[in-house]
């Protein structure tokens, strides 16, 4: 198309769009008719891209794509003609703008719903002389097509761009979804995963098609707003999730489980399966953070952008997507096969670390507005895709696409390893001794694809400085006590490593656990600071059937959480004082067990000691009951030992376990620590973490007690979601 037939054809969409913002601005506040409005369209410009002339491929952004369409369309109740998804090649500059003019501003109308998504890399490019014109943009799939040798023309499109074209939308109802970043940092640790991030060309200047699209964009619509003395208030602005909250940080892509997306799309479609309608965005960003964390990626931390006052993040769900249906859910049917017998799924409800490990012969139950039905069984799992089987062959439930299932029986092997990467940067005489070192550690195993960690060397404070190595995350940080003395070699500094490996894996197990979104039992956790006047409220955490309670019983106008969760994660200062308030409103008593990492990455875990005798030598572990309707704080107040938060700059994480029968094998693998007697206290180090993790999964085992699994197998655990409940607590110390 060419450029003035362009602006004649935005001209007269824009004059549409006068029209329609007369009428939408002078509502005010109409979100309220609006959920009654079952006429609203729902309209989505997804754009991915993984293949770039002259940079690295990206691996991951089609299947943001696709994580994002599945969503739309079997959680949000988007029509499948109302997405357009731009991909690779055709994801050109020239077709995202027009795209985006075509489909979402002259498409939509006001009360709708518009969603835009973009993946692939961000850059920096200098759009005028100055060296403040220097502005962030998006790499399209033809960003250095009008480059020669002797002239650097990019031909990206800018992010201020982006937000005036976000801005003429003839709706309040506006998400975008940024998973992208633009500043590389000078210095990069060892990482194993792929960043979205494009360094900037230094001598390369910006197209000028570009600048003469966003100064006429940008002109004609202030003339429309201004010819009717229309000003948008502060709720008219488009919501903007970025994969990052900082010039720092870098959006990260991660394989797993054969499954290559962005961490920040993966984490938060994941979540948006399994949440309910009266979550706010604040909450939902909180969320996705933690699930980043435990994916190992500490420094990336979600934001929504030109929000200064939190009033955008207050919002909930359910007012953005006009959504009201209050089941989760954890996959859909998209394929029916074998007359009816065996449907294809899509699990992308379930979190990455789980859906690696989940095994043959789990179980997903059928769901719709009028309840649970048939039980699948998962006969194999290839990605996000699966094949499943009703569980009873006598069964004559009708299955469709489209019916959304439900997590109820998790089937995890016995036998997990911690993967360990070796980084770039190592000869190959320091590759060779690291192989064959850590091949003596127990369940740890080499691996590039999949990995937990990457051993990588320290950076050097100058050429002359003898090698010093340790342990990395996949963001690049380095693990906490996980490096060896300067100067020792490779297999001496695997072996110093050895214990923190243990621990490390014992984590990694334990989070293979967490259902918050899929436990039926019925308990809410506040994580809360105590200070001299009243515990003051962190981070809360509560099973599915607790929130679909509260929305139930406040008809949609929850407020649940929004006045204690924070964007990214929450933050503690070092020295405060905890506790875990904990209210089991289920009809059973439940037992509690608690493991986690402090600040140094020391396994902890809690302790209930008793006296038996008046001797101190004499005293044991005992149950931690919580009956129903009761509310019990950890530690207790009258225990006499006191929480304190320690170290600083440094995550903690705490795992809470609830289980329906008692935590018997983990109390023997706790007593069989010989923990000194004057240690003994009521949260304290785990001496062996790695023996009480597979005890407590013993214990869960035994409760869920599923009898009517198809070819049970003694190399799995069999966890039954009516019988436990995992929730995760992250938070930085500062």
């Amino acid at each position: 198309m060419k450029r003035r037939t362009f602006f004649q054809r935005f001209g007269s969409i824009l004059a549409v769009l006068g029209i329609a913002e007369a009428e939408w601005l002078t509502l005010g506040n109409h979100y309220s008719q609006a959920l009654a409005d079952r006429n609203a369209r729902k309209f989505a410009l997804l754009v991915g891209i993984n293949k770039y002339q002259g940079n690295p491929q990206l691996h991951g952004c089609l299947t943001d794509v696709e994580l994002q369409r599945e969503l739309l369309i079997h959680r949000f109740g988007f029509q499948p003609s109302d997405i357009v998804s731009l991909t690779d090649e055709p994801a050109t500059r020239e077709y995202i703008e027009n795209a985006f003019l075509e489909h979402l501003v002259k498409g939509a109308r006001p009360g709708d719903v518009v969603v835009f998504h973009f993946s692939g890399y961000g850059s920096r490019v200098q759009s005028g002389t100055l060296q403040e014109t220097i502005q962030n943009a998006f790499v399209p799939s033809d960003g250095d097509a009008l480059s020669s040798q002797d002239n650097k023309i990019v031909n990206y499109l800018l992010e201020e761009t982006l937000l005036v074209m976000l801005r003429s939308l003839p709706t309040e109802r506006v998400i975008s979804v940024l998973d992208t970043s633009f500043y590389t940092p000078a210095n990069v640790l060892p990482i194993g995963l792929r960043s979205r991030a494009r360094s900037m060309e230094p001598k390369a200047m910006l197209a000028a098609a570009e600048l003469e699209f966003q100064i006429q964009l940008q002109t004609q619509l202030q003339n429309q707003l201004a010819s009717k003395n229309l000003l948008k208030n502060q709720n008219s602005e488009p919501r903007i999730l970025a994969a990052t909250s900082s010039s720092q940080e870098l959006a990260r892509e991660i394989q797993l489980s054969g499954v290559s997306a962005g961490l920040f799309t993966y984490a938060l479609t994941q979540y948006l399966w399994e949440t309910t309608p009266a979550t706010t965005i604040q909450v939902s960003l909180s969320r996705v953070a933690s699930s980043i964390q435990q994916l190992g990626i500490g420094q990336q931390q979600p934001a929504l952008l030109r929000d200064p006052n939190n009033q955008l993040s207050q919002m909930q769900l359910a007012e953005i997507f006009l959504w009201d249906f209050t089941n989760n859910a954890h996959g859909v049917v998209t394929a029916i096969e074998a007359e009816g017998k065996t449907v294809q799924l899509w699990l992308a409800g379930l979190p990455l670390q789980v859906l690696e490990y989940y095994g043959a012969n789990s179980r997903l139950t059928l769901v719709s507005q009028e309840g649970l039905t048939a039980q699948l069984v998962l006969r194999s799992r290839t990605g996000l895709t699966a094949k499943a089987q009703l569980s009873s062959p006598n069964d004559t439930t009708t299955l469709e696409v489209g019916q959304l299932v439900q997590e109820t029986v998790r089937v995890l092997p016995r036998s997990v390893n911690l993967t360990i990467a070796l980084d770039a940067g190592l000869d190959r005489i320091e590759r060779v001794d690291a192989t064959s070192a850590f091949a003596t550690v127990p369940y740890v195993s080499i691996g590039e694809q999949a990995a937990d960690y990457v051993f990588a060397k320290l950076p050097e404070a100058n050429v002359l400085s003898p090698s010093r190595y340790g342990l990395f995350s996949l963001g690049g940080e380095l693990v906490p006590n996980a490096s060896a003395e300067a100067g020792e070699p490779v297999k001496v500094a695997v072996k110093q490593l050895a214990p923190r490996l243990q621990t490390l894996l014992a984590a990694k197990i334990w989070r293979l656990t967490e259902n918050e979104g899929s436990s039926r039992l019925k308990l809410k956790v506040v994580l809360e600071t105590i200070d001299r006047f009243s515990p003051q409220k962190l981070i809360q955490r509560e099973t599915f059937l607790t929130q679909q309670a509260e929305q139930l019983v406040s008809s949609g106008k929850s407020k649940r959480l929004s006045s204690i969760s924070t964007q990214g994660l929450p933050s503690i200062p070092a020295g405060s004082h905890i506790h875990y308030r904990m209210e089991n409103l289920s009809d059973r008593p439940l037992y509690l067990m608690l493991l986690g990492l402090n600040s140094s990455k020391t396994a902890i875990g809690l302790c209930p000691w008793v006296k038996t005798t008046a001797q101190e030598s004499k005293s044991q572990l005992q149950d931690l009951v919580i009956a129903p309707g009761q509310i019990l704080t950890v530690p207790p107040a009258d225990n006499g030992f006191e929480w304190v938060v320690q170290g600083a700059s440094a995550l903690n994480e705490t795992q809470l376990l609830f289980s329906t029968a008692p935590f018997t094998q983990t109390q023997r693998a706790l007593e069989a620590a010989k923990h000194p007697t004057a240690e003994r206290s009521c949260i304290q180090p785990l001496m062996n973490p790695l023996e009480v993790t597979k005890a407590f999964l013993r214990d869960l085992h035994n409760a869920s007690a599923v009898t009517e699994m198809n070819s049970p197998t003694a190399d799995s655990w069999n966890l039954d979601v009516s019988n436990w409940a995992s929730l995760s607590f992250i938070y930085q110390v500062i």
